[in-house]
């Protein structure tokens, strides 16, 4: 496994960061989509910054996403060591808890490091536990 570990697997899942406040959303059956073009983290592994943008989409149920704790929520990421798989995944766990949306996503498109390029997509609802996954052979 080239030293990665469950240290560096679970690194900044439960880390405590800032709440995403929310307001009363007025309407149905639309769509916000939330850009966040310099997003910025640090790979666990190797202490070096990561960069990428983070967009959100979500269809919002009673509640709509506050912009200023959100951004307040990103740079809280700026010095924590995360992989990208976690957090993006971690980031719509977050936003689901605070807005409880019809539906959300998000999507990590991070900056090519070592000439790869990596792209995160997570959804919510989650699809079922074993939904998609390809069955055994026997």
């Amino acid at each position: 496994m080239s030293g990665y570990g469950k240290k560096e697997a679970t690194a900044g899942l439960k880390t405590r960061l800032p709440s995403i406040d929310v307001f009363p959303n007025q309407f149905r059956d639309y769509e916000i989509t939330i850009m966040v073009p310099e997003f910025t983290s640090v790979c666990p592994k190797t202490g070096l910054p990561d960069f990428g943008t983070i967009t959100i989409t979500y269809v919002p149920r009673d509640s709509c996403l506050e912009l200023k704790s959100l951004k307040e929520y990103f740079l809280a990421y700026r010095d924590l060591g995360i992989f990208y798989e976690n957090a993006v995944n971690r980031i719509l766990e977050d936003i689901v808890a605070a807005a409880r949306p019809v539906r959300a996503a998000v999507k990590g498109s991070f900056n090519p490091r070592g000439g790869l390029l990596s792209v995160i997509e997570a959804a919510y609802p989650r699809a079922q536990k074993d939904a998609g996954r390809a069955k055994k052979r026997p």
